[in-house]
């Protein structure tokens, strides 16, 4: 609550309730407290994550992450450990450099507990991103890299984009994270078609050199289209999926927030939740040894141990972290570090 009442309060009036001026501003101070050494370790003393697990090869000091879409260009990544995440997804990038969509294209709906957003990819690209990544050197915890199609690629030549992306940003990932979900670049949706992902897949396998590849899937997928993609990852031994993206749904949105539905973009946060622990649940049946990263909803620990029940091993937030801030993490990882989940 004294986050709600202090902090996340005068957040949200930044810019005159814009919700990208405020995230700038925070990610600003973020930056900042990077490089405030001191300080980093005084932070990691008060919010320090102790629930370990290995998945797909990696070590995570706590299986709580955050999503891509928070530090696309990594520009605050020391921080993000000392708030108590177990590891860090940066991105979406793309291989070129790209603005995004015009503004304003991030939008709250507070009574809802959601965001919508369409911010289509806008990133300094791989190579900028490489270059940073380069000369911060290792954060702590494992770094995943989200990549995507940029706009001004034809979808049939998206696979050479994903594969430059990967090759520039390799040496400092610890796991890459295949966007083929977010409905904010016309066309990328298609590349889950079976056809489509198969030869992304094929393409990026060969190139991966080791490192793990995940997919991240759309929860506006039916159970056969997600049978399907299960299929495609399975035969090019992909090491894991994140479910899910964002939705272009507008179900479970409260009455005084319908009027935001109107917006574009894709919704996140709490009318996401149930659907997204479903689509977990369902790849956990349908693939149990391929290990799932749960994200969409998870407002609470209650949310997260849902989550985890239904099949996740490991966790991302995004719109729970905006609305709940650094005292989410910490509660759900003293959760679990005190031997949940159920």
């Amino acid at each position: 609550m004294r986050y709600e009442r202090a902090m996340r309060r005068t957040l949200f009036r930044l810019g005159g309730g814009d919700a990208e001026v405020a995230h700038e501003h925070t990610l600003g101070a973020l930056a900042a407290l990077s490089r405030a050494t001191p300080l980093l370790h005084g932070l990691r003393r008060l919010f320090a994550a102790d629930a370990p697990r290995d998945v797909f090869g990696v070590r995570f000091p706590s299986p709580v992450g955050l999503a891509a879409g928070l530090d696309k260009n990594g520009v605050a990544l020391p921080a993000w450990p000392a708030l108590g995440f177990g590891f860090v997804e940066v991105g979406t990038v793309t291989r070129h450099p790209q603005p995004g969509n015009p503004r304003p294209r991030l939008f709250r709906l507070v009574d809802s507990g959601a965001v919508i957003n369409r911010m289509g990819f806008n990133n300094a690209g791989a190579d900028a991103l490489a270059a940073r990544l380069r000369a911060l050197g290792p954060i702590g915890v494992p770094l995943g890299v989200s990549i995507g199609k940029s706009k001004v690629t034809p979808v049939e030549d998206a696979v050479g984009d994903y594969v430059y992306s990967l090759r520039v940003l390799r040496p400092y990932a610890d796991y890459f994270a295949v966007n083929v979900s977010s409905p904010n670049t016309p066309g990328l949706r298609s590349l889950q078609d079976r056809g489509a992902l198969d030869t992304l897949l094929g393409a990026l396998r060969g190139e991966s050199d080791g490192t793990p590849l995940l997919v991240k899937i759309a929860p506006d997928l039916t159970d056969a289209a997600i049978g399907e993609v299960l299929e495609v990852c399975t035969a090019h031994g992909v090491d894991g999926l994140i479910a899910t993206n964002t939705t272009i749904g507008r179900d479970g949105l409260v009455p005084t927030d319908r009027a935001r539905a109107a917006e574009a973009g894709g919704l996140s946060g709490r009318p996401l939740t149930e659907r997204s622990r479903e689509v977990v649940r369902f790849v956990h049946r349908e693939a149990p040894g391929l290990p799932v990263i749960g994200v969409g909803g998870i407002g609470s620990v209650d949310d997260a141990l849902r989550m985890l029940d239904a099949g996740a091993a490991l966790l991302q937030l995004y719109t729970g972290f905006i609305y709940g801030g650094p005292p989410l993490v910490r509660a759900i990882n003293r959760a679990l570090a005190a031997g949940c989940p159920r």
